[in-house]
């Protein structure tokens, strides 16, 4: 088998791995769930290479994303559910549903994108499903007004845009100063967890004191995750620059000291 740049080709890749017998041993064992890990590292590989400007490597982790499509729907077809070209009726559906202003009538494309359109159109399509659902004689639990945030979504990236829905509703506090209040109130009751030596309970407040510091993020307009990665960067860089000086001196990491390394910290902070 060649490789080729016919999408056909790769639907004939995955089923030939998935087929019992003459496959890879491991393609054929997986599942749904075995695999969703992977597709989500392979959206975050995808964001790295965007992030590091490679777009050779961005061709590379596309294609790793694609495949990861591939694989779900190859397995949903094992089950007689869907397959590969129903989730590609799928998502053109929704796209040119989703852009009137586009691909809609010249009429719809000369007023434009209307205001709460997007919003109108997303409902739609909720009562579309849950019609196909009824239909299809599945049992659909009642939706809660936060089940449109994804619960696989990072849990940085999730309480905003847990607290973004909650907002609005009105559930939301009225500016950044009553939100350092309550990360004051949250690290007193860390502290109060910390001398009682509970675990769980350590565990609980920590978390509450993250969700607390990504709402202040939210009021000062400041993405967390955006907020959090610059800050990665900025100790990765500074964390150079101490292995790079103690290279220089002839010693290891290993071999420094706290305060070798602290003194060499403050110099690299020195260098912004």
């Amino acid at each position: 088998m060649q490789p080729s740049k016919d999408i056909a080709r790769l639907l004939e890749i995955m089923a030939a791995l998935r087929t019992p017998q003459t496959g890879c041993p491991w393609d054929v064992e997986q599942d749904f769930a075995s695999i969703a890990p992977y597709t989500i590292e392979e959206a975050y590989e995808v964001a790295d290479a965007i992030e590091r400007g490679d777009l050779e490597d961005l061709r590379d982790e596309l294609g790793d994303l694609l495949l990861q499509v591939v694989f779900h729907a190859r397995m949903a077809e094992e089950e007689d559910r869907f397959d590969f070209g129903d989730v590609v009726h799928a998502i053109t559906k929704k796209m040119i549903r989703r852009h009137p202003h586009v691909f809609g009538s010249e009429e719809a494309r000369g007023k434009g994108m209307a205001k709460g359109m997007w919003d109108r159109i997303k409902a739609e399509e909720k009562a579309e499903r849950l019609s196909r659902r009824a239909a299809l004689g599945l049992e659909e639990t009642p939706p809660a007004y936060l089940d449109e945030v994804p619960r696989a979504l990072p849990a940085l990236m999730r309480a905003l845009k847990l607290q973004q829905r909650a907002a609005r509703v009105g559930f939301d506090w009225g500016a950044a100063g009553p939100v350092l209040d309550k990360i004051e109130e949250e690290i007193g009751e860390l502290r109060e967890a910390m001398d009682s030596g509970n675990e769980a309970h350590i565990g609980e407040e920590y978390g509450d004191l993250l969700f607390a510091l990504a709402n202040l993020g939210r009021h000062l307009g400041k993405d967390p995750e955006a907020a959090l990665a610059a800050a990665n960067d900025k100790f990765r860089t500074r964390f150079d620059h101490v292995e790079r000086m103690l290279k220089e001196q002839g010693r290891t990491l290993e071999e420094a000291s706290l305060e070798d390394m602290e003194a060499l910290w403050q110099d690299a902070k020195k260098l912004g």
